[in-house]
């Protein structure tokens, strides 16, 4: 019974201010969400493309359409190719799954055409390549075709991260990796310039969407986890204290009938 007391107190902590932070981001009002390091370098990597004249190279994973992880992705593709289409360089994407590819071709379209730019799209810049190590073979082989300026590697990855990675390095290009994926991570921090670890994943999906629920949410478990480390931290305490003065009361009593 006291666990299950406990547990609901912190399943409210936790969900209280995500509910709290969607209502209010409804609403209209600017939530502050903590800053994230690589969201500043797409920009970078952008304007360094541009001022060369070459396009940008970007990877969704290889997970499919129904993982959260690629659909952060897709949001992270739109966002760049506005970019892209907003300074004239093209993005050339690669996709593994049939099922994204489709997907992906009509957010890249739609971002040109948002930004009046529909006539620089082309359909050959989105790519689908079946297959793990075929699609990590075909995507360096396009990176170096076509000497791209920036690449960028968002969603989940398996074992061809590296070769992705290295492929990006060797043609001098800034990179920029965002994934969930515990055991990829550490080649992309290795191999590229910047690395978005874990959940920053989802929050950057979220703080390039501005879309209300999401950036409520993301709002509403950064306070949920600070109350939870909270309440962690005052409970830790008075255990502590518990049992320091149970030890007193031994030994005074020790003491006093010896």
């Amino acid at each position: 019974m006291h666990a299950s007391y406990t547990v609901l107190i912190l399943i409210i902590a936790f969900t209280a201010p995500i509910i709290y932070f969607i209502v209010t981001a409804r609403r209209g009002k600017e939530l502050y969400i903590r800053p994230i390091a690589g969201l500043e370098a797409i920009d970078e990597a952008i304007g360094r493309a541009t001022e060369m004249g070459r396009p940008v190279f970007f990877s969704p994973g290889l997970a499919g359409l129904t993982q959260i992880e690629t659909l952060c992705a897709l949001i992270v593709l739109n966002h760049i190719a506005k970019l892209c289409a907003k300074y004239d360089i093209r993005v050339v994407t690669t996709i593994p799954q049939y099922l994204v590819y489709p997907v992906a071709e009509e957010m890249v379209r739609e971002a040109y055409v948002e930004q009046g730019k529909g006539d620089l799209f082309s359909e050959d810049d989105v790519i689908l390549i079946l297959g793990q190590f075929p699609y990590a073979a075909g995507s360096v082989g396009i990176m170096h075709r076509e000497k791209v300026a920036a690449c960028f590697y968002f969603g989940y990855f398996y074992a061809e991260s590296l070769l992705l990675a290295e492929g990006g390095s060797q043609v001098g290009a800034i990179q920029v990796a965002g994934t969930n994926s515990t055991t990829q991570i550490p080649f992309f921090i290795t191999a590229c310039d910047y690395t978005i670890i874990g959940e920053e994943l989802f929050a950057t999906s979220a703080y390039l969407s501005r879309e209300p629920v999401m950036l409520g949410s993301l709002r509403g478990q950064d306070v949920g986890k600070m109350i939870i480390m909270f309440l962690i931290l005052v409970g830790t305490l008075m255990a502590s204290i518990q049992v320091l003065a149970q030890w007193e009361y031994n030994w005074f009593r020790e003491l006093l009938f010896k």
